[in-house]
């Protein structure tokens, strides 16, 4: 170890290390168990360049390192190099933490497994918040300065400020009336279709639509009444679509993006609908029959059905929904080891029921070992038809494991399927309020230049703008 009085020589066997102000005494031989950490390789510095590199200051004369960190932090890793045990603290940020471990040279499984797996929570929850952000910034990215109402060109910047608007109006119901009032309406529209498509399939109403579709007649009142209203809905939801695909700044990423991709899945039916009716009046070739009427239904059926995804539009204005999408998406592993689970016993006692059935049983229920499977899923489910019964002892016993197994087997993974639940409610009811107060902010008139205005964001925030600064600088106007 180096010193300025006897370079190359041991000082005493204790090392004094100052982190934020308090003082830490540590034995040499203790750092020489975890030789590659900040701490432990100091004692293999040999000159005082080699020291300045591993801390920000060194004295000398006391044999002192100091250290700009945090000292809670220092308290956990001082504590993990002279006990072993190393834990997170609950007044500090897991992710700050796993800095000072990367700063200080000690590896993240060095810590306790509940702790370690808190962190790797933290990450997964970091990285999804990161995707969302970027795929929010590509679609609703804010505008600079530049292009903001009132500054530059005056043509650009009344397109930017309609853009801006359009932007709020579509993405942003909290954003003011226009936007709850569009809100609404996509809601009630939505109602609306659902209701529609309820109705449409009474069976006074399907028979009348197949005794249209085989005559050629031409429908009744209700019916027609019925398409009207189909018509106003999708009409409303196909101007829905263009405006956010008007007012988004990528267009490839809109469209890749889910809820998108169900509104084109829930509205290109009824165009198609419109198509093939009209095709197949027009154009229906001869002697085909019924055949052919058959197999016009079966489209328009099939097309009919998927109006269904009209519902999912609802996702976009009710938190519950986001968050049963986040948590889906989040546990996707905890559903495969689910499915993992139910297949692997579905294999097991499905044989086996038919073995004991087969040989025993008063009646031949269970045909096959495939055909089992089948009432393996809906007892281990709890569900239970009643369609194939076990009819022996064997197996009404084979059935008894299979129901307390996959009730047992069910609840592994919901636990931690609630808890991901949870956690991701209170993320998107967080991250909505801090919406709704950054919508509610008053703009403000500044006699500062608009040059000035935008150093400040800048001092603060380390030298760079976040997404949230420059939307905040499209609110201040310079005073005129």
């Amino acid at each position: 170890m180096y010193t300025g009085a006897d370079e190359g020589a041991l000082v005493d066997r204790t090392a004094i290390i100052n982190v934020g102000g308090i003082r830490y005494s540590i034995p040499w031989s203790t750092l020489e168990e975890f030789p590659l950490t900040r701490l432990g390789k100091l004692r293999s510095c040999s000159n005082a360049e080699e020291i300045l590199d591993l801390c920000d200051d060194y004295d000398a004369h006391c044999n002192e390192f100091f250290f700009d960190r945090s000292p809670s932090a220092f308290r956990s890793i001082i504590t993990f190099l002279a006990a072993g045990k190393l834990r997170l603290l609950r007044e500090m940020c897991a992710l700050s933490f796993q800095e000072e471990l990367l700063y200080w040279g000690v590896e993240e499984a060095s810590l306790e497994w509940c702790c370690l797996r808190k962190l790797r929570l933290r990450q997964e929850e970091q990285r999804e918040r990161l995707r969302l952000e970027e795929e929010e910034a590509e679609l609703t990215s804010p505008q600079s300065c530049e292009e903001a109402p009132g500054v530059g060109i005056p043509e650009e910047g009344h397109l930017a400020g309609c853009m801006h608007s359009l932007r709020d109006m579509v993405e942003n119901p909290h954003s003011g009336i226009p936007g709850k009032i569009f809100a609404c309406l996509s809601v009630v529209f939505v109602a609306i279709t659902a209701v529609t498509l309820c109705v449409s399939t009474m069976p006074d109403l399907r028979e009348e639509e197949e005794r249209v579709n085989r005559a050629r007649f031409s429908c009744s009142q209700r019916c027609y009444n019925i398409f009207v209203l189909e018509t106003v809905c999708v009409g409303w939801f196909s101007l829905e679509f263009l405006l956010r695909f008007i007012q988004t700044q990528s267009k490839w990423t809109f469209l890749r993006t889910p809820l998108n991709i169900i509104d084109v899945v829930a509205i290109l039916p009824y165009y198609i609908t419109l198509i093939v009716d009209s095709l197949s009046v027009g154009d229906r070739p001869t002697g085909s029959g019924n055949n052919y009427l058959e197999k016009v239904g079966l489209v328009l059926r099939v097309l009919r059905a998927l109006r269904i995804f009209y519902v999912m539009r609802l996702a976009r204005h009710s938190l519950g929904l986001q968050t049963l999408g986040l948590t889906v998406r989040r546990c996707t592993r905890e559903f495969g080891l689910l499915l993992l689970f139910l297949c692997v016993a579905m294999a097991l006692f499905s044989p086996l029921v038919f073995l004991a059935e087969s040989e025993m049983g008063a009646k031949q229920e269970f045909t096959s070992i495939p055909g089992s499977y089948w009432w393996a899923v809906i007892s281990m489910t709890t569900v239970g038809y009643g369609d194939m019964v076990p009819r022996s002892i064997p197996g009404q016993v084979v059935a008894l494991s299979s129901i307390l197994s996959g009730i047992l087997l069910m609840a592994f993974p919901v636990t931690s399927i609630f808890h991901t639940f949870s956690r991701s409610y209170l993320e998107l009811k967080e991250e909505q309020n801090r919406l709704t107060n950054f919508l509610n902010f008053t703009p403000i008139r500044v006699t500062a230049p608009i040059s000035l205005v935008l150093l400040v964001p800048l001092l603060k925030g380390g030298g760079t703008l976040t997404n949230k600064q420059q939307s905040l600088m499209c609110f201040l106007r310079p005073e005129e």
